[in-house]
């Protein structure tokens, strides 16, 4: 069974940052292709970026430039670090192996 467990999330000023953490286990990971993906109040889920097995990541324009994604394979732990965040940015953030994904974690952006 694929679990997914994201932390991390809080509340964070504009311009701030926040490394958000997600633990896997029931496949594979190392060899998984994982995501982050994210859905704001009253909004469809966002695709936010992925990271491949052999590392190489891909982000959304909105974020491009100021998350980064990574990975762990030895602790089976994938991160989202988030700078410059701004009030956009406020949204329950998932990560997800497939169409599998985790309960969430929330992350408001707000003064």
């Amino acid at each position: 069974e694929v679990q997914l467990e994201e932390s991390g999330g809080g509340l964070v000023q504009p311009g701030g940052s926040l490394r958000l953490s997600c633990t896997a286990s029931g496949f594979t990971f190392s060899e998984s292709t994982m995501s982050w993906v994210r859905q704001a109040p009253g909004k469809g889920l966002e695709w936010v970026s992925h990271i491949n097995r052999y590392g190489t990541t891909n982000y959304a324009d909105s974020v491009k430039g100021r998350f980064t994604t990574s990975r762990d394979n030895a602790k089976n732990t994938l991160y989202l670090q988030m700078n410059s965040l701004n009030p956009g940015d406020t949204a329950v953030y998932y990560c997800a192996q497939g169409v599998d994904r985790g309960q969430g974690t929330q992350v408001t952006v707000s003064s």
